[in-house]
């Protein structure tokens, strides 16, 4: 049998190695040659070549260390923070938000604009596409990517949104795919859950980053998991769609079209409606966050009920995935740390004691934005060149 010979182009192993420290730089940040050298595995002189290419293309920059060792310091080498930017837009059914950071992460505050969500898809990419413009206008450095977040069900192997329940003209569309066909900088569009899990991941512990689930409970409830070090997407990326569980059948009509979603009394929209119902007038949610921080006892009942149904779905996320961690990105709910303890409370009698024991229940620590950016950085990497596992 004639046997098989697989060539790796010079170029192409570049390439490899080059993602292989993006990757690791994204993940644990600034760092030495030496350190590279060492968690790659690969030659001094191959590190030296890759993170100097690297450097020629400007996605990498090179800075002093904080606290310099005795004699003469080596430089350490990190994601870059001018010379390569990223965006990151949020759409939501009342507003959309533009983010402007570099490689490193770091959102450029100063940049951010928002905007009222239009009430067409056309006016809606065309509004994004002048606001985008408008955020990178003075900067010298070159836009890499820009991640798209939207709170729906994304069909990866489509790449379309599935059903947005909070802004149905994006059903059947793709925002991210549109706005770079005006725009000309690469787009992607992400899903919420998966991009909060990346940018969690870059500000978690080694000991723990690798295996823990993140809720988002800001419109609907979507589950994002890290195991094993790498998102899990499912068969066309939509894994996680624990919201649209139905618990009552009778219960009330979902942005999906059915009743009794799991995500009708476990969210942020869902303490909204019930406060507002109760109090006989429409809330905003700022004003339902007060509301709750100054009259709980007034509100005793409809806290127990979505802190009861947020717990009914941790327990089923942690007794599937067995996570070290499942963090709560809440905006209006989960504010007060007395309504984290119930949530808690209601676990240990909803969940597996051994499971529900050996897993933090913890807000998350980053935002929407930083998700969104995280998202786009990930996106780059990842298609920088095939991975070598």
């Amino acid at each position: 049998m004639r046997s098989t010979k697989i060539r790796v182009e010079p170029a192409l192993l570049r390439r490899i190695n080059e993602r292989r420290l993006l990757e690791f730089l994204q993940i644990s940040g600034p760092s030495s040659r030496a350190r590279l050298r060492k968690i790659s595995g690969l030659t001094a002189p191959t590190v030296s070549k890759v993170v100097d290419s690297l450097l020629e293309q400007g996605l990498l920059e090179e800075i002093d260390p904080v606290r310099p060792a005795m004699g003469r310091p080596g430089r350490l080498v990190r994601m870059a923070s001018a010379s390569a930017l990223v965006l990151g837009v949020l759409v939501n059914a009342d507003r959309c938000t533009i983010v402007v950071a570099g490689l490193d992460g770091r959102i450029d505050d100063h940049r951010t604009r928002h905007l009222v969500t239009p009430a067409t898809y056309q006016g809606l990419i065309a509004a994004l596409d002048r606001e985008c413009r408008a955020a990178l206008v003075g900067l010298a450095g070159a836009p890499q990517g820009i991640g798209v977040v939207v709170d729906g069900l994304i069909n990866d192997r489509e790449q379309e949104v599935v059903c947005c329940a909070n802004l149905h003209m994006l059903d059947r569309r793709n925002p991210a795919r549109d706005l770079e066909s005006r725009i000309g900088v690469r787009c992607r569009l992400l899903k919420g859950t998966s991009a909060l899990c990346l940018s969690e991941r870059a500000c978690s512990d080694a000991a723990d980053r690798d295996d823990f689930c993140v809720f988002d409970i800001t419109t609907g409830i979507g589950l994002g998991i890290m195991s094993g070090g790498s998102l899990v997407a499912g068969h066309s990326g939509m894994a996680g769609e624990i919201g649209h569980v139905v618990i009552d059948p009778d219960g009330s009509l979902c942005g999906c079209g059915n009743r009794g979603c799991l995500e009708t009394l476990a969210t942020d929209a869902a303490i909204v409606r019930l406060v507002s119902t109760k109090a006989g007038t429409a809330l905003a949610p700022d004003e339902v966050a007060r509301l709750l921080e100054e009259r709980p006892a007034d509100f005793a009942c409809e806290i127990d009920t979505v802190a009861n149904r947020l717990a009914l779905a941790a327990s089923m996320a942690i007794n599937i995935l067995n996570p070290t961690r499942l963090l709560i990105h809440s905006r209006v709910f989960l504010v007060s740390e007395a309504r984290c303890d119930a949530v808690r409370a209601a676990l240990k009698r909803l969940g597996l004691a051994a499971s529900v024991d050996d897993c933090r229940v913890e807000r998350t620590r980053s935002s929407k934005e930083q998700a969104a950016v995280a998202g786009i950085i990930h996106e780059i990497t990842q298609t920088w060149a095939p991975a070598l596992r």
